[in-house]
């Protein structure tokens, strides 16, 4: 059973919603009574990732289950071009489906072209940043949740080597590594932080190769690296089973509370704990509002302080941290302690 603490940032639904806003509101424009329900495209790895894509989908099915809407889902591949992505939110919009929602940054160019065409509609961007009258902008703080990993990296490593995975090295994946580097070196400056990525450039791929994941994980447990944290969409998955296979190593999940993913329960007692996006809230939050007759349009930030982002403390293994993790957590909320976005080596 998941337990939650004052450390624990488990969003759900609107909780997250008095987090710094820019602008949130109706659009007289939109008109939800014909609409067949949701429509929203994935990005790589889609339903199945046991990480950010399926955090998405269980926003959209707790969103049906509630309102019994329609669905439609897409996911990206690999191979995708920009003119790909946008012809799955055409696709989605010019069926009829309200709110289309583009889970991802790769989806933000797509977005503001289709979302012209489609006054009438509310459209998603997840993690990232689009300006337009029908556009509902999300994003999230995760360099602050990522620091409380590396406070807990920290005082949970005896080898005083510690590793970081991230699926492609891009800005998004970047602030998970700063963070978590930071609060690394805050908490034990003699502490080391390996950082690697699985692809780099444009090259997305990174978030769906499993087995990449695993070896890069292998790599890191071979020079005697005992926590790895791996933000990596399906590919963490890969380290997360590395990581189980060496006793007395610890991994990090993201975005979902991975212990208690069903895909990764051989596992789940080799994760330390889990790095919380509240993605399933957001995805939540504007089909609600959409139902209501109210969109969500502006830009939407989920931090630290208003339960946007956390960690989680399933199975128990870092209730006898959580004192520091507390102490971390105010710093961060209070101002005390400025996260950076990107690592510093």
């Amino acid at each position: 059973m998941r337990r939650v603490t004052k450390i624990v940032a488990a969003g759900v639904a609107s909780a997250a919603l008095a987090l710094t806003a820019t602008a949130c509101g109706s659009s007289s424009s939109s008109d939800t009574s014909k609409a067949k329900g949701v429509g929203i495209a994935y990005d790589v790895g889609g339903r199945g990732d046991h990480s950010f894509n399926d955090s998405a989908a269980k926003g959209l099915d707790k969103a049906k289950a509630d309102f019994s809407l329609g669905t439609k889902e897409l996911t990206a591949k690999n191979t995708d071009t920009e003119a790909d992505r946008e012809q799955k939110l055409n696709d989605l919009a010019s069926a009829g489906y309200n709110p289309v929602i583009g889970v991802g940054f790769a989806y933000a160019d797509s977005v503001k072209a289709v979302s012209k065409k489609y006054p009438k509609t509310t459209f998603t961007i997840v993690d990232s940043v689009v300006d337009g009258p029908n556009v509902d902008s999300v994003t999230f703080t995760e360099e602050q949740s990522s620091y409380l990993a590396g406070v807990a990296a920290a005082l949970k490593t005896k080898t005083n080597k510690i590793g970081f995975i991230g699926g492609v090295d891009i800005t998004l994946i970047k602030k998970f590594a700063g963070g978590f580097q930071q609060g690394v070196k805050d908490t034990k400056p003699s502490a080391t932080v390996d950082i690697e990525y699985i692809t780099h450039g444009g090259d997305l791929s990174g978030f769906a190769k499993p087995a990449e994941g695993k070896a890069k994980a292998k790599g890191m447990l071979d020079r005697n690296i005992d926590v790895i944290y791996a933000a990596a969409g399906s590919s963490g998955a890969g380290a997360i089973e590395a990581v189980a296979g060496k006793q007395g190593t610890w991994a990090i999940g993201v975005d979902g509370d991975q212990y208690l993913d069903k895909g990764l329960a051989q596992w789940k007692n080799s994760i330390l704990t889990s790095v919380i996006k509240n993605v399933d809230g957001s995805v939540y939050d504007v089909i609600k509002s959409v139902k209501d007759g109210k969109p969500m349009v502006g830009s939407h930030t989920y931090d630290l302080k208003a339960g946007g982002v956390g960690l989680t403390t399933s199975g128990g293994f870092i209730d006898d941290i959580k004192t520091q993790l507390d102490a971390a957590k105010k710093k961060i909320a209070d101002g005390t302690v400025t996260v950076q976005k990107t690592p510093t080596s």
